[in-house]
């Protein structure tokens, strides 16, 4: 199905769920293994990829016609390190204890292949509309990676969830490390799999 007959709704929802950047696609990897310790991490960091996805496809998507085939990829690197930079700053002013513990991460957002392959694929050929939309679902994706990842990093890790200690007690120090982002990726994979397995035969049943 082309992307430009896709809802609004549906392109929100295949982001999140049938093309999550971390559990469909396998992208971004790096900040989903390194940094999820905690859910403020992922949110912190979901939040500006959510930003400089969202702005980035709009932009491209409003000057499309106007790059040269042959520097799109530098255009598109121009775009999101401009969008990257504005987040950093804003990030740095308005939460800077927090900024300081994903900081570094918030600048490789510029490397992102998620984002780079959302321009590529999706921007560049589509309406600012639709870009939106798409760079929503998209952001909102690896947000929801993010902080899930993070959810049970922190719960089973440090029995602590946004640093209010809900256990009393630290069940499984493995999940604080970074072995096991690796391990959390997997099963969340696995279970998106397994998901998708089970609604294609059930589609393919009643048709």
């Amino acid at each position: 199905m082309a992307a430009t007959k896709k809802t609004n709704s549906q392109l929100v929802l295949d982001g999140i769920f049938l093309e999550n950047p971390i559990f469909r696609l396998a992208l971004s990897m790096c900040p989903a293994v390194g940094l999820t310790t905690s859910i403020k991490n992922g949110l912190l960091l979901g939040t500006a990829v959510l930003f400089v996805q969202v702005f980035s496809s709009c932009t491209i998507a409003a000057i499309k016609n106007f790059i040269h085939p042959r520097i799109r990829i530098p255009t598109y690197t121009l775009t999101i390190a401009t969008w990257v930079t504005v987040i950093d700053l804003v990030l740095a002013a308005y939460v800077p204890d927090a900024y300081k513990q994903v900081g570094l991460f918030v600048k490789l957002i510029v490397a992102f292949a998620i984002i780079t392959m959302r321009l590529e694929m999706f921007a560049c050929k589509n309406s600012v509309s639709a870009s939106w939309w798409d760079g929503i679902g998209m952001g909102f994706g690896f947000m929801f990676g993010m902080v899930t990842i993070g959810f049970v990093r922190e719960l089973l890790g440090s029995g602590m969830l946004l640093g209010y200690d809900v256990l009393g007690f630290k069940p499984l120090l493995f999940f604080v490390l970074p072995a096991a982002g690796f391990f959390c990726v997997g099963i969340m994979m696995a279970m998106f799999n397994y998901v998708e397995v089970v609604y294609n035969r059930r589609k393919e049943s009643k048709s």
